[in-house]
């Protein structure tokens, strides 16, 4: 990401954004156009008003003759998939930066109202953490931006850290740094997901909300469950909610293979 971008941002956000209505993601507007340029609305199965319900990835094994039509070729599973759903985070992008051709196709391969979700790549979360990561971060917000309208939430993707890896405070001082590098790019929104229970506090959520960043809620096993710390915390950070209906994986992944 050239500094040059950055400059040519006028619009600040200010330090403390308020939580605004209705999403960043505009589908009202979205939907206008679409009937203006005589586009048909997309009658998806799997949608809920107001919500952008998809999967993580697009494909896995078991989907092609279940989800997929029996003989259907890979090349064309993304754009079936965006008949069913609105929405997809993609997973591939936290082994690797995609190339610019393969972020481009995704574009072609969507209509106007779909929305793409990425995990930042691992070398940056997992690998570096948050350290030095800056050529990488930047690369990947750059290649991220080429979806242009139909781009999402990035989402940090921590595992969890031990006290001797790092510490709360350190962590916080890093992931503030690297949103500062971006908070001038207005069209980039990220979300955070953390498997650290006991860093889940007030200071942790108001540095979210300084930057707009989503707190991801997860249903998962390791970590407090969003109705379970709802009375104890305010878990809205941004002006769009992210949750992931993850569940007990390993669980349903051996009812599916039966």
């Amino acid at each position: 990401m050239s500094a040059r971008r950055l400059q040519t941002v006028n619009s600040k956000r200010p330090e403390v954004e308020p939580i605004r209505q209705p999403t960043l993601f505009q589908m009202e507007k979205l939907e206008e156009e679409a009937e203006l340029t005589g586009e048909l609305k997309i009658d998806r199965p799997y949608s809920l008003p107001g919500i952008f319900l998809g999967t993580s990835a697009f494909t896995a094994n078991g989907w092609e003759g279940s989800f997929y039509p029996p003989g259907m070729k890979s090349r064309d599973f993304l754009s079936y998939y965006a008949t069913q759903f609105k929405t997809v985070e993609i997973d591939s992008t936290y082994y690797g930066i995609p190339s610019a051709s393969t972020v481009t196709r995704w574009y072609e391969k969507t209509p106007p109202d779909f929305i793409f979700a990425a995990k930042v790549p691992q070398i940056v979360t997992h690998e570096k953490m948050l350290v030095g990561c800056e050529p990488e971060f930047d690369e990947f917000v750059d290649r991220m931006q080429l979806l242009d309208e139909k781009l999402g939430p990035l989402l940090f993707q921590f595992p969890k850290f031990t006290k001797y890896q790092i510490q709360p405070d350190e962590f916080s001082r890093r992931l503030r740094f690297l949103l500062n590098r971006v908070k001038d790019l207005t069209t980039v929104r990220f979300a955070v997901e953390i498997r650290n229970k006991t860093w889940l506090d007030e200071r942790f959520k108001d540095l979210l909300r300084e930057y707009n960043v989503a707190l991801a809620l997860t249903d998962t096993s390791f970590m407090p469950r969003p109705w379970e710390m709802k009375e104890q915390l305010d878990l809205v950070t941004a002006d769009f909610g992210y949750v992931r209906w993850l569940g007990d994986r390993h669980g349903i992944e051996k009812i599916t293979q039966e």
